[in-house]
């Protein structure tokens, strides 16, 4: 079966519709000749039968003589004791063509093999009973029987037929599927093409007819398109992470240039403190690149369910801000999701909300039907409705943001929303009467068990104080 599995499927194909063809041919072939065989049988017998009532009535006035061979003529004669009268010359020594003896006032019909009788092949058999004076006789007339195959003027055009019929499916089928494969071979080609040249601008043809074949070709340019969209975005990724990186590192190279170039004159506790911010922004950065890419390959950490609650009154408790941070936390809000990330999300919107306050941030933590809500807002200046999207994007900064924090990496708003989306969740900007309101939206869990609670502009309670939710 090798050489099946290295046809091609236009082959395949064609081989399998002849093969079809083949035996629904053969099968009519078949009944085809059943039926002129038994219809040729039935019209021999009643030749036979018309003939054996003619000679007969000849054979009631007198026995005929059979002595003389004519052809086609096979014939017997027998009188009332069975004792045969007449016969043709080629029945005169044989046994008798047939043993049955029908009823006096009846004929009955057969096909005789017997070779002591008929050497040369089967017959049809009458034997026709007729009166005389002395008795009932009987008369027993023979012709060839009908071949399997009736005659070489049925069987050759039924083969013939069938053989043309069988190779005008084979090359019909063949070149139909090669023609009906042709947007397939175009697709493949317009592929191969992308592949040896790498560019993902090129889009295979698409088929006119909406079938199956449209389809894989509408299906192929998506997917094009889908790839060159993360070329694209890899490509923009790359780049502004090299911008990004090769600033601290130009910022590095030049301070240590200008304080070797007057190393004794140099302040090289003042210069190192210069290195060092270029160097936590070079980690910061770094870091966030790592991230981007954990959370493009769909690495997540390990999921358990977290009481909201207690994470984001702990994080406020921890936080060394530098505006008045101001909470009001629902108790027992819970839900399953990765510590670590969500600690990161949290500290990310909050460094955001502080670089851009005038004076507090609010985070508000409620429990909405399936949903745990977090709400960090501050009373800046806010973000303007058309660039309410663009903030999410990588790299992305606006002019309030790098003037507020120029060493800023414009990735934290965007690892915040993977994180939330990474959680079945959502991370948007929201209307607010003053300020920015960033909204997280979580799949939440009925709480179980004690939960953390807070008031508002106060710290969370110790874990042994916590109310019971029952």
């Amino acid at each position: 079966m090798s050489w099946w599995r290295r046809c091609s499927i236009r082959t395949r194909l064609a081989v399998l519709a002849s093969a079809v063809v083949a035996l629904l041919c053969a099968a009519m072939a078949v009944f085809i000749v059943v039926m002129v065989r038994q219809a040729t049988t039935e019209a021999r017998s009643d030749r036979l039968f018309v003939e054996a009532t003619t000679l007969g009535a000849q054979t009631r006035r007198h026995v005929p003589d059979l002595s003389e061979s004519a052809p086609g003529r096979t014939i017997q004669v027998f009188d009332q004791a069975g004792t045969m009268v007449a016969a043709t010359p080629d029945m005169a020594d044989k046994p008798p063509m047939t043993n049955v003896r029908p009823d006096p006032d009846a004929y009955y019909t057969t096909v005789s093999c017997d070779e002591r009788v008929f050497p040369h092949g089967c017959m049809i058999v009458v034997a026709y009973p007729f009166h005389r004076q002395e008795g009932v006789w009987q008369l027993d007339l023979a012709v060839p029987a009908v071949p399997w195959y009736v005659g070489p003027a049925l069987i050759f055009p039924l083969v013939g037929g069938c053989a043309l019929l069988v190779a005008a499916t084979a090359a019909g089928g063949y070149r139909l599927v090669g023609k009906a494969l042709q947007p397939v071979d175009a697709v493949s080609g317009h592929l191969s093409q992308i592949t040896a040249s790498s560019d993902l601008s090129h889009r295979v043809p698409v088929p006119k007819y909406r079938d199956e074949l449209r389809n894989l070709a509408e299906t192929a340019n998506r997917t094009l398109e889908r790839a060159q969209s993360a070329v694209d975005k890899q490509l923009r990724f790359a780049s502004d992470a090299s911008h990004d990186l090769r600033s601290p590192l130009t910022a590095m190279r030049t301070q240590l240039e200008d304080a070797l170039m007057d190393p004794r004159g140099t302040d090289w506790p003042r210069t190192a403190d210069a290195l060092l911010d270029s160097v936590g922004r070079m980690q910061a950065l770094i870091g966030d690149l790592l991230q981007v890419a954990r959370l493009d390959a769909g690495v997540t950490d390990h999921h358990e369910t977290i009481d909201l609650t207690e994470l984001v009154a702990g994080e406020l408790e921890r936080r060394t801000a530098t505006t008045e941070l101001r909470h009001r936390l629902t108790p027992g809000v819970l839900a399953d999701c990765s510590r670590t990330a969500l600690t990161r999300l949290l500290n990310n919107l909050l460094d955001n909300a502080e670089r851009h306050a005038a004076s507090a941030v609010t985070v508000t933590l409620t429990l909405e039907p399936g949903a745990a809500v977090l709400e960090v807002r501050d009373d800046g200046e806010g973000i303007a409705p058309e660039q309410r999207e663009a903030i999410f994007q990588r790299f992305t900064r606006l002019e309030a943001s790098r003037a507020r924090d120029p060493g800023g990496t414009g990735l934290g708003l965007p690892i915040a929303r993977q994180i939330a989306q990474a959680h079945g969740g959502s991370l948007t900007l929201q209307d607010s009467p003053r300020g920015a309101r960033f909204v997280l939206r979580l799949p939440a869990r009925a709480a179980t068990g004690p939960v953390r609670a807070a008031a508002h502009g106060a710290p969370a309670s110790r874990p042994q104080d916590r109310p019971e939710v029952r």
